[in-house]
């Protein structure tokens, strides 16, 4: 597609996407009629207001901002299946996490777990810059290898963390690392927003620097582009907001492999377009996907890790075989 056709199909994707947002808390195992919700005292009101929006809104956020992750680590290593769980950043605020569940912290309050996984995808992160800086420079090759051995290592922490954890800390664990969006406090998606939004403007604000650094880091330098500065700038935004999204919602898998894929697919390659459509396309994906969660097996419910690893798992070999095929990767 065009950059000029692309531009054009953005206003119609972001409203499907908000229609998609503005349906979900009426759908579920029983729909709820939109003449209920502005009955005062009535349990359907209640339902929606206090339970289906905020969970919407909660995996909207979640979704875009895994979106843009996946997107931003695809191109800074100039690979479609880069993800932020095979860099070692969700696994790493997966281990903050579970150290704070395991630990019994309860002084934090609700900012808890919040704060226990962004420590886990700090240290992660420096541990992935320091081992590529001790190779000399900043090559996204040792970079990716990096952060590929330090997932490995901080997933099997994790295991180790549930094997010495109570049973009833151990199936708390194992149910938080299936994903989950039920019970968030309005604060904590407050906070949740404010990450995923601000992270998007400085992603969108770098949209031509990422444009460059795709084509190759030497066109890049000699367009004035400071390389080292944007990688890392780049790797430290994504790594936030997909650690703040980690700790309130669980590791949710494939978002940031599918979305910003295809994406690309229908709209091309300008990162300026890329962003907007990435987010809302994102958000909506997994707004969707919690739909699914919540209605397949009612009134049971999924856990929306399983859906969107049910939609990856095909959708990863699907590119796998394409960048194959066509001997390329971005």
């Amino acid at each position: 597609m065009t950059a000029q056709r692309a531009r054009a199909a953005l206003p119609a994707l972001v409203l499907v996407s908000l229609a998609a947002v503005g349906l979900s808390p009426f759908l579920g195992a029983e729909v709820i009629p939109l003449k209920a919700i502005s009955v005062y005292g009535d349990p359907e009101a209640g339902v929606f207001w206090s339970l289906r929006v905020p969970r919407a809104f909660a995996a909207f956020f979640s979704g875009a901002g895994l979106a843009l992750g996946g997107m931003v680590f695809q191109a800074l290593f100039r690979n479609p299946l880069a993800t932020p769980f095979t860099l070692g950043v969700a696994s790493g605020s997966a281990l903050g996490a579970s150290v704070y569940f395991w630990l019994g912290i309860s002084f934090l309050g609700g900012a808890g777990p919040l704060g226990s996984a962004l420590l886990g995808a700090a240290l992660s992160m420096a541990l992935v810059y320091l081992a590529t800086r001790s190779q000399g420079g900043l090559s996204t090759s040792v970079m990716l290898l990096a952060g590929v051995i330090v997932n490995f290592f901080f997933s099997s922490l994790v295991l180790f963390i549930q094997y010495l954890s109570s049973s009833t800390d151990s199936l708390r664990i194992m149910g938080w690392l299936m994903g989950s969006l039920v019970g968030l406090e309005t604060a904590r998606l407050a906070d949740l927003g404010f990450i995923v939004v601000a992270g998007a403007g400085a992603i969108l604000a770098m949209a031509p620097e990422i444009d460059l650094l795709v084509a190759g880091e030497e066109l890049a330098a000699s367009r004035g582009v400071e390389v080292k500065r944007a990688k890392l700038l780049l790797f430290a935004v994504a790594s936030v907001m997909v650690g703040a999204i980690v700790s309130l919602a669980g590791p949710i898998g494939f978002v940031g492999l599918m979305v910003p894929q295809a994406a690309r697919w229908f709209l091309g390659w300008s990162h300026r377009t890329l962003t907007v459509a990435v987010f809302f396309m994102g958000g909506a994906f997994l707004v969707a996907a919690d739909l699914l969660a919540r209605v397949i097996l009612a009134p049971a419910e999924i856990p929306i890790g399983v859906v969107t690893a049910l939609a990856g798992g095909p959708f990863f070999l699907l590119t796998l075989f394409s960048v194959r095929r066509k001997g390329q990767l971005l």
